[in-house]
This record gives C-alpha cells, structure tokens and sequence, in this order.
C-alpha cells in the first residue's frame, strides 16, 4: 500500500482537498480522493472567528479524531503550530500523530505577518525529531503575505526548512509559471502550491509541482452556492440539483456505525 509520502512521488502531483468538517470530508472519502486535509480557514470561519490567530488548535484536534476513521490518509493544517515553543508545537503533533494524522502544514508566519526562518525552522526540526513519520509540509509565506516577496527569498527560506527535516514545501501565492518552475528545481523535496486558475493540475505537474491543496476554496464555494440557492428561492428561480438528502442520511450511518467512508 502506498504511504503518503508516495503520493507525492507518482506519475502526477497529489490533489489534496480541504475539509473543514466532518460532512465535507466524508464526501472528499466518497469521491475516492486518497487524502484529505484541513483547512484553517474553513474551521476558524465555520465558528465565527478569522483564520490565523491560533483559534482553531482545539477545534483541528477534535476534527482530527473524526476523520482519522475514514481509510484516506489526513494532512492537518496546523497554523504556525499554535505556539512560539517548539517544544509545545512538537507535543501538540506527536498528539495527532497518536489519533492518525499523516501529515501536517506548518507555516512560517503568525497574525498575518513572517517570522524569522530560524524559529520556524526550530518548530520544524522539533516536530521531525518527536513524531519523524508525520510529513511536514513547511509553509514559506513571503508571496501569500507580500513581504520579502521575491523567490530568491523564498528559496533561501524552503533551503532551511528542508534543511531542519521538512518533508514539502508549500508557496501559497506561487502562480507565474516561470516562478513555479525555478522553485520546484531549487528545492529537493515536494512542491505543494495552492490550485491554480489558469493552470490544470497535470500543467503544474510539468513545472515540477508534486501536490496541488483546494485551500479554503471548496469552503468559499460552499458558502457561495448555499447563498445562490437561497437568492434562487427568494426569486422564484429553479434551484440546482445536490446530492439527495437519502444518500447523505445513509453516508452518515455507514460513518457513525463504524464502517468509515
């Protein structure tokens, strides 16, 4: 069976969507996706709170738990480790590395802002040493929040985070085509970026991209169409099919009895 290091090394980049409840993943499951991960952002904002300001450790854990019982391999995003303590960030993994977890996204930014590469990278090799299974995915924030936005800066930040035992790197904002290839050939692990708008996944997979994240995307189109299908009642228009209510009642009960996805 292949691990979930290997998805990142076959024939094309692993898609991976995001969850941000137990619901959206059980039909990422059911879709046949081999992994799924967290999003930050879909469960910070699914309780009313912005992303990025440590709200969301005990909400990730209890979501963890869940879906570690469907037969897909789980990539928690994690923030910035919800701690400046390597130490603290190394023992919240090693407990979802307890419940399943295979992977995790650590970024090198906190409240909207970089950090120093050393303690980010401090985090890092804290993480690999306590739980060396779990895959770091080493987030390099400069193009997501445009400061030291230049690749050469990116470059040097991945270098050390690969350095500490990262096992990816993710460039959120990484989208020119000329980037994306200089990126994925001046590091030595898996690329992750987020999916592109113009580019297919097979198209990243030609510029050397080994994993392509939805992000919050799938959570925001949610939102959307529940917002559209309302509008479409309001004005006496025909609302768009969904899956029927029957079908979800009997994925729940497959779920809840114990038979995963």
């Amino acid at each position: 069976m292949a691990t979930f290091t290997d998805l990142h090394h076959g024939a094309a980049p692993v898609l991976l969507p995001n969850a941000w409840d137990l619901g959206s993943a059980l039909a990422f499951a059911e879709a046949g996706f081999a992994a799924v991960g967290t999003t930050s952002f879909g469960i910070a904002a699914s309780s009313g709170r912005p992303d990025g300001g440590r709200s969301s450790k005990g909400a990730t854990l209890a979501l963890a738990a869940e879906l570690c019982r469907l037969p897909v391999f789980i990539t928690a995003d994690i923030e910035d480790g919800y701690s400046d303590n390597p130490a603290e960030v190394a023992g919240f993994v090693a407990e979802l590395d307890a419940l399943g977890v295979a992977g995790i996204n650590l970024e090198d930014s906190t409240d909207g802002h970089l950090v120093p590469p050393a303690p980010a990278a401090s985090k890092i090799a804290a993480v690999k040493r306590g739980t060396p299974a779990v895959f770091i995915n080493a987030r390099v924030d400069n193009l997501w929040f445009n400061e030291q936005a230049t690749i050469d800066a990116v470059l040097l930040r991945a270098r050390a985070y690969t350095d500490a035992g990262a096992d990816g790197i993710f460039v959120p904002g990484l989208a020119a085509p000329d980037d994306i290839r200089r990126v994925t050939a001046g590091i030595g692990i898996p690329v992750n970026v987020l999916a592109h708008p113009n580019l297919t996944v097979a198209e990243l997979g030609e510029l050397g991209v080994r994993r392509v994240s939805s992000g919050s995307l799938p959570y925001r189109a949610a939102l959307d169409a529940a917002v559209n299908i309302a509008n479409c009642l309001r004005g006496g228009k025909a609302v768009p099919a969904a899956t029927p209510y029957w079908d979800l009642q009997a994925r729940l009960a497959r779920f809840s009895d114990g038979a995963g996805g």
